[in-house]
């Protein structure tokens, strides 16, 4: 008994210490172990050869999870919005979430095009491979695979953009069925959301579990990486950094302020009833666990009504993800400019649609966007598979993820706050003395 407790002492050092803070230890320890067999060539071949297991170890992980992951929250996603709710409130803030999110990975993509984060990095993987990048189809084709033939296909090889089209029409649909006036029909359908929304939540626990291991995979994935490319690594990361937080800013300030604008709210005001949450966001890095401060600012703060905040912006945590969305862009950019393969129009197209998409799925909780960027890498044809370019560059933009998920996290939150005030005031229901 005293050995096992002993034992469990052992090991509880390593999961009592912040996630965040192993992951960084990871990746700057990575860096050192890095830099420092690039001075000893003839050690670089047998430390990646004899490390590649554990570092393939993570990427095989987080591939296992892509698909569930998708199924499951966007089918929990699509089927909490109550047919009830689409009424005029729930078409528009749908309306704006999913036009916000496509500006967003718009923005995301125009900033990556002008900064090229990544380009001239040409990155190679353990095993020396490239990746294989997707031919690029037409828009026309584009837009008629997110169709699928054979859900259980797309499943079955991972066709993103088909298993989420097939998700979010399952999920409207069931958001049907379980307020229907037949109660055996209803009660069916109640039982099929509680198992969907059992599956997402035993999926995010996979993850949370999953990123317990990922101090160790960055670690090992960013010392290959720096074994085999040197300091010359340090520069990709800051710029691909500096790209999304530029994105960021330019999001707040030219789409939010913007539409606020448009609706004669001022943008001063709005910043200053929603810091708290925003701050909030930024800090702990998850919209859900957000949403009670984010509800009370939009209420007390912003003058939003608790019977449109209350659906608002739930839904804004689950489906708007406007600052992933940038992220997302971005750093397709950066893994495609790293491994020599610059994204084409089309597949930059494809990245966009993707996102929007996908935004719907992503949950609120810290880490999730690099779920997601996995998802969409997928989409345009660059696999992560264990051993190639495309992998390593993952693995380096996983080492920064945090630092971009405080980020992100803080512009998805504020999205929401946003959306609700303008809806509220276009309903005529907005506290307009909170904004004297």
């Amino acid at each position: 008994m005293a050995e096992n407790q002993e034992k469990r002492g052992v090991l509880s050092w390593y999961f009592k210490t912040n996630l965040l803070a192993r992951i960084l230890i990871g990746l700057v320890l990575g860096a050192i172990v890095g830099i420092i067999l690039g001075f000893f060539p003839d050690a670089v071949k047998p430390f990646v050869d004899n490390s590649r297991f554990f570092g393939d170890l993570f990427i095989r992980l987080l591939k296992m999870i892509v698909v569930p992951v998708i199924l499951f929250s966007l089918i929990a996603g699509a089927a909490s919005i109550a047919p009830g709710r689409l009424g005029k409130v729930g078409v528009k803030i749908m309306v704006y979430y999913l036009l916000t999110s496509a500006f967003a990975v718009l923005i995301g993509l125009i900033f990556a095009n002008i900064l090229q984060p990544g380009a001239g990095f040409n990155i190679v993987g353990s095993a020396g491979v490239q990746g294989k990048a997707a031919a690029a189809p037409t828009i026309a084709t584009i837009l008629l695979n997110i169709v699928p033939t054979n859900p259980i296909d797309s499943l079955a090889k991972g066709d993103v953009l088909p298993i989420i089209f097939f998700a979010v029409v399952f999920g409207i649909a069931l958001s049907y069925i379980k307020d229907a006036d037949n109660k055996g029909l209803a009660k069916a359908g109640a039982t099929l959301v509680d198992v969907v929304n059992a599956g997402a939540e035993s999926m995010y626990k996979l993850v949370g579990g999953i990123m317990q291991y990922a101090p160790i995979g960055v670690f090992v994935l960013i010392a290959q990486v720096f074994a085999q490319q040197g300091p010359k690594a340090i520069g990709p990361l800051l710029i691909v950094t500096l790209t999304v937080y530029i994105g960021l800013i330019v999001h707040l300030v030219g789409v939010y302020g913007g539409l606020l604008s448009v609706y004669k709210l001022g943008f001063v005001k709005f910043l200053k009833g929603a810091n708290e949450a925003m701050i909030t966001a930024f800090v702990t890095r998850s919209s859900g666990g957000t949403l009670p401060i984010t509800m009370r600012c939009a209420e007390e703060n912003l003058g939003a009504p608790r019977s449109i905040a209350s659906f608002t912006l739930p839904l804004g945590a689950t489906i708007n993800m406007d600052g992933t969305a940038i992220y997302l862009g971005v750093c397709a950019m950066f893994i495609g400019n790293a491994i020599g393969q610059p994204l084409t129009f089309n597949q930059q197209l494809t990245v966009i649609i993707t996102a929007t998409l996908a935004s719907i799925g992503t949950a609120g909780v810290p880490g999730a966007g690099a779920i997601m960027l996995l998802m969409v890498l997928e989409s345009i044809g660059l696999k992560v598979t264990e051993g190639s370019a495309v992998a390593a560059a993952y693995a380096m933009i996983l080492g920064i993820d945090a630092l971009l998920d405080m980020g992100r996290t803080c512009i998805n939150v504020t999205g929401d706050m946003a959306g609700t005030a303008i809806v509220a005031k276009t309903e005529k229901e907005l506290d307009l003395a909170k904004w004297k």
